[in-house]
């Protein structure tokens, strides 16, 4: 290829093994190699391997258009950047034109009178991959001129040409993506009309601008994204577009917590001093993912919707910066993030779902906080006893000493932003909190089992053994039943207040 960059005319090129071939074929042919040599190509793109990269590598060999069809966050415009890989790093082209003319097959009147006034002479530039996908958000004011092109009269009075010559049109986006990519993302939200002018270049492969006779033989791959709810709210894919798209391939949500967690921790954008200073065990990543999976099912949220993988991206950005802030107030030199840092967590949720009525009724911060809750119950069972099975179970209650502590009258305030000397004090002064966690992860660093031992309150309260109240800055653990017989109206108060 080094060689070939030196080449700068069409009559040395045409001396090389050099040959065209279409945007198809190149990404059919460079996946056939990567096939053959076992690379794993698409890289980045994680629980897809078994299912949505298979489904693409088919339609990539059979020469196929094709449409990305899932709810938001689900990695398609990334997939559809990373079809650039599978480019031909560099390809020649006439120099000057604005299509990226092949030189062995130009079709714009700039490189055909190129070639017939300069032959062998022609001069040859090449162009990078990198610069051969173009990428286009449909929105609902995008016209055909946007997309295919239009008559320029400033062009037409600038070379003093009649509307009658070819050379006065603007081309869109779509000629000028000719022998590269062009994704158009949101298809659904594109008019009708709009989508209508894509027939031809679907299925005859050419343009037609306005009143001219010219029909451009494009060299196009296309790619499309839609999400399922388009087709009900904001619009739909006209069925003859739909037809000619030739391959739909449905992409999902990962769907185990380890492909998830691997997705937050390869995307989340963390600073190297937070990295460095701010210490994060696997329960609390592990929660994280938990409240996407939680929200995912929730009656609350409306799953025509879903729920991105941006939201637990975003809530692990937070999590980590609420225990970055608290080591900040305190000087420290450095931290781990506790449960009381989820509190951080709500604005990252709040703006990533969307609720159906009932969901209104509660109000968005709320539900987050229900999601939170639910998060905790679900990963409680797996580091912890069953707290209802345990209290009829025969070998004896685990959580008994802790539950009696609070029966006692006793109560415990954590406020997010306890220095780490408090917060120990804090959680030590609970009768048996340490105890049940020594039981059953007898060996762990301090940090952890301080951490678990928070969780175990949390767990306490989603599982109705204890009461958790929410404060302005952190939360306040009671005996259940006291607090359900002694709640003033100020407290209730209170509580509508956080939500």
């Amino acid at each position: 290829m080094s060689e070939l960059l030196n080449i700068k005319t069409l009559g040395q090129l045409k001396k090389t093994s050099y040959k065209s071939r279409s945007v198809k074929e190149e990404l059919r042919q460079n996946l056939i190699t990567q096939l053959q040599n076992k690379d794993a190509g698409f890289e980045g793109i994680i629980g897809y391997e078994d299912t949505v990269i298979p489904d693409l590598q088919t339609a990539i060999l059979s020469r196929h258009n094709t449409l990305l069809l899932g709810l938001r966050g689900q990695a398609k415009t990334r997939i559809a950047r990373l079809l650039v890989n599978l480019l031909d790093e560099y390809v020649p082209f006439i120099e000057g034109s604005e299509l990226y003319d092949d030189p062995l097959a130009p079709i714009s009147w700039f490189g055909r009178n190129e070639i017939a006034t300069k032959g062998d002479e022609t001069p040859i530039a090449w162009v990078h991959r990198s610069d051969r996908y173009t990428e286009k958000l449909a929105t609902p004011d995008v016209t055909v001129a946007d997309l295919i092109g239009d008559v320029d009269p400033i062009k037409a009075a600038t070379l003093k040409l009649t509307y009658a010559d070819e050379r006065v049109i603007h081309f869109g986006l779509i000629p000028r993506a000719h022998r590269g990519i062009f994704v158009i993302n949101e298809l659904p939200d594109l008019q009708a009309r709009i989508q209508v002018s894509l027939f031809n270049i679907l299925q005859e492969k050419d343009i037609q601008i306005r009143g001219f006779k010219l029909r451009l033989p494009l060299d196009i791959q296309f790619v499309f994204t839609a999400n399922p709810e388009d087709y009900t709210n904001r619009g739909s894919i006209v069925t003859p577009l739909k037809d000619r798209i030739e391959s739909q391939i449905l992409t999902h949500y990962p769907r185990s917590l380890d492909i998830s967690r691997r997705i937050t921790q390869q995307e989340a954008n963390l600073t190297p001093e937070q990295i460095a200073t701010v210490e994060s065990d696997g329960l609390v990543k592990d929660l994280v993912e938990q409240i996407a999976f939680e929200a995912r099912d929730s009656e609350y949220i409306d799953k025509k919707s879903g729920v991105s993988a941006r939201l637990t991206i975003s809530a692990y950005e937070n999590l980590i910066s609420n225990a970055e802030r608290r080591m900040l107030i305190n000087g420290e030199k450095n931290t781990f993030v506790r449960i009381s840092d989820f509190l951080g967590v709500i604005p990252a949720i709040t703006g990533k779902i969307e609720l159906v009525y009932e969901g209104e009724l509660e109000g968005p911060a709320k539900v987050a906080n229900i999601l939170v809750g639910k998060a905790i119950k679900t990963l409680m069972l797996q580091f912890f006893p069953d707290p209802e099975k345990a209290k009829k179970s025969k070998k004896g209650n685990p959580y008994t000493e802790v539950v009696n502590w609070f029966s006692d009258g006793n109560t415990l305030d954590l406020i997010d932003d306890l220095s780490l000397p408090a917060y120990k004090k804090a959680l030590n002064s609970v009768t048996g909190l340490k105890e049940i966690v020594k039981q059953f992860h007898p060996s762990l660093a301090e940090n952890q089992q301080l951490l678990l031992m928070e969780f175990v309150l949390h767990g306490l309260a989603e599982f109705s053994q204890l009461n958790k109240g929410f404060l302005d800055k952190g939360f306040t653990f009671a005996d259940m039943f006291d607090s359900l017989f002694n709640l003033q109206a100020d407290d209730e108060d209170l509580e509508d207040d956080r939500y």
